[in-house]
């Protein structure tokens, strides 16, 4: 999944991102409204933190200028306003959730999990494809009941390939909700992750689950095919 922070104050903005990558979420920030339109624009988020208090555009007008655009992105407001009136602006110019500073990092993250089940047809925050197990909670995965030792990478992107089980996702979408802006589209990154990410899966025999399609991309599915 992948995260857009809008806020002006770096530092705050450094420590909610760090933990958000932590916890497998790829991560841009923006440090003003007109850099965070011009970011939403050009790259499909699934979610965006935004604070109100905002350089060059507040928070209310880059969030309706985001929905004026088409975009699905899950947005949270993150602000030290907490007047109704200010939460009714928010949510009436097209803003999910709504959260006051100071605010716990785990209760940012709750919420963000929240919006971003809203996005799926199944909320359980399990997911199962064939004998693979993810639990979204814990971040954690089995494959026959044998836990797999991922890294925080490895993990984003098994579940993003989960979410999507059974459909073709190319490297393009993959790069576009794994990883952040500083990924090199020309580098082999994403095919040295599936590499590691098969060999985890299969290392006790089991069956090939992750299949590539050949100029299209990769899919995730336990029906037999050929690559």
């Amino acid at each position: 999944m992948r995260i857009l922070i809008v806020e002006d104050d770096p530092t705050l903005a450094d420590v909610v991102a760090c933990g958000l990558r932590e916890q497998s979420y790829a991560v841009d920030v923006a440090g003003d409204g007109d850099t965070a339109v011009y970011e939403s624009a050009i790259t499909p988020y699934d979610a965006i933190i935004l604070d109100v208090m905002l350089p060059k555009r507040d928070g209310f007008a880059v969030c309706r200028e985001v929905r004026r655009r088409g975009s699905t992105a899950k947005i949270l407001m993150l602000t030290a306003r907490d007047a109704v009136d200010d939460r009714v602006t928010g949510l009436d110019a097209g803003a999910d959730d709504y959260l006051a500073k100071p605010f716990e990092f785990r209760e940012l993250l709750a919420r963000l999990r929240a919006l971003l089940r809203r996005g799926h047809e199944v909320l359980s925050p399990m997911l199962q494809v064939s004998d693979l197990t993810l639990d979204t909670r814990s971040q954690t995965a089995q494959r026959d009941g044998r836990p797999l030792q991922l890294t925080t990478k490895e993990y984003a992107l098994l579940e993003f390939l989960a979410r999507n089980a059974g459909r073709i996702v190319g490297r393009a979408e993959i790069s576009d909700h794994v990883w952040d802006g500083r990924y090199d589209p020309c580098s082999n990154l994403i095919e040295s992750y599936m590499n590691r990410l098969r060999r985890k899966l299969e290392s006790d025999g089991g069956s090939k689950l992750i299949r590539t399609r050949r100029g299209a991309g990769y899919v995730l599915s336990d029906s037999a095919s050929e690559e």
